[in-house]
């Protein structure tokens, strides 16, 4: 009953968060924007304590539940072993084995080091959430280098699941290791009655964390998941999930001998030849297609100017907040109906997003962002709030200007901005037949990049967004 219960629960988790990321109507985040919100280390950087305190208390009372029911990447992890798991002769495929600790604590170190000092690369690699919401994201939209990022984690990943259930959650996954530390201590936990037990082995071979070892009739709540698979496949009713706090002694975890060194060394090797592999098979390409226009004139793309600062969204507090934040899960690329966000190329900011107006502006309106961002790099604003922020100031450059270049009069610029900041002024004030030139009032700028987006002049907009380093409000 409670593996049952488990798995529905951990069905309804999955399916809402793959829905959220896939959303293409963009309109589901209101009903299901909570699902994201529940993850662990999003709300650690939100500081949301209502989701902090109930994942500890949840951890302290029941064991790992989080990892088996709330978190994407390990339900993922699950539905691979599961498949597997039914090939002929692998039903009862796996074998005790120790932790791997040297690795694993090494890892948790290094990532919270990593969100400490804002190296987001990273965090967003290993992160649990972030790592399922590029996965996802990158079907919806597959942009280069987070498709190959994305598709060299799923195969890793699955990999891994496929081969040995839950290695990257009790190896590398940084909230599993930090949830470990709860667990141990947990009130309920799963226990072996050693006066029924038979030693079958067959809990220790149905055990995907692999933390079930018989001969010692020891389970290691360091590990185990609470996903009730051994209770549920035990014939012989000798292991039943009870109030265990403070009786006997959880299984000890010494250092791992040359096997568990082998197991790494194979991770290793592993990973880095699926990333080798990767990067060789796919070839940078243009994901601009070309447009024609009435099937005779090729219209050329927009190209991105070198912005003085970077652009951030609306509702972050500043540029160095925003990264400093935010887990690259992109759940707000894959959300955003203007497609204004893109995944950074950048190594300071390695698949962050940031705002880029070659295919729409940020429009007024939108506040979609600010509501599904879990981690606390955007606040939530009301669509009244937006127009008072300014996260950018447009500059003019006349050389690309059509009104310098063609001698043709405009103002698509100052008749589309929202925020009526751009004037057209006489080029040459002293002479009353004068073509007109756009002039910007910073005062009034509040960044959107409706100005750039439509912009005619190609391939460079004749006026772009510069940011601000921190953003401002009326």
């Amino acid at each position: 009953m409670l593996r049952k219960i488990r798995i529905i629960l951990a069905a309804v988790f999955f399916i809402a968060i793959t829905v959220l990321f896939l959303d293409p109507a963009g309109v589901v985040y209101e009903w299901l924007g909570w699902t994201a919100k529940a993850q662990f280390l999003p709300a650690i950087l939100s500081l949301n304590l209502l989701v902090i305190i109930l994942t500890v208390i949840v951890t302290l009372v029941l064991g790992r539940v989080y990892c088996s029911v709330i978190c994407p990447l390990g339900v993922f992890q699950d539905i691979v072993s599961n498949i597997s798991g039914r090939r002929k002769g692998k039903k009862n495929r796996f074998t005790s084995s120790k932790e791997v600790a040297w690795l694993r604590y090494s890892v948790w170190v290094l990532f919270f080091l990593a969100v400490i000092f804002g190296v987001q690369a990273f965090v967003a690699l290993i992160e649990p959430y972030s790592a399922f919401g590029r996965i996802v994201t990158s079907i919806k939209h597959p942009m280069l280098p987070t498709v190959i990022i994305a598709a060299l984690t799923l195969v890793v990943i699955a990999f891994l699941a496929w081969k040995n259930g839950r290695t990257w959650c009790n190896t590398i996954c940084p909230v599993g290791t930090l949830l470990s530390f709860f667990s141990r201590c947990a009130m309920f936990r799963p226990v072996i009655d050693t006066e029924k037990c038979k030693d079958c082995k067959t809990c220790e071979k149905r055990c995907k964390a692999s933390c079930i070892d018989i001969a010692s009739h020891k389970v290691d709540y360091n590990r185990c998941v609470a996903c009730f698979d051994c209770i549920d496949n035990c014939k012989f009713d000798a292991l039943h999930y009870e109030f265990a706090w403070g009786k006997g002694k959880k299984a000890e975890t010494p250092a791992p001998a040359g096997d568990g060194k082998s197991n790494a060394g194979r991770r290793a090797f592993l990973t880095s030849s699926a990333i080798a592999l990767g990067t060789a098979a796919l070839k940078a390409q243009d994901l601009d297609a070309g447009k024609n226009d009435g099937g005779f004139a090729e219209i050329l793309p927009k190209v991105s100017h070198d912005r003085t600062e970077l652009l951030t969204p609306f509702g972050s507090k500043s540029v160095k907040d925003f990264y400093h934040r935010c887990t690259a899960c992109q759940l707000c690329v894959s959300q955003c109906p203007n497609n204004v966000l893109k995944p950074s190329t950048d190594l300071m900011h390695f698949m962050q997003p940031y705002m880029t107006y070659e295919d729409g502006y940020c429009r007024p309106e939108c506040t979609i962002c600010s509501q599904v961002c879990p981690a606390g790099a955007i606040d939530p604003i009301s669509k009244e709030e937006k127009t008072s922020f300014h996260i950018g100031v447009a500059t003019v450059e006349r050389n690309l200007c059509i009104v310098e270049r063609d001698g043709v009069n405009c103002g698509n610029c100052s008749r589309h901005c929202p925020a009526e900041a751009i004037t057209m002024v006489a080029k040459d004030p002293g002479d009353p037949a004068s073509l007109l030139i756009p002039a910007v009032n910073e005062a009034k700028c509040i960044g959107c990049g409706a100005c750039e987006n439509l912009c005619p002049a190609r391939p460079l907009s004749a006026i772009h967004v510069n940011g601000l380093a921190v953003h401002k409000q009326d």
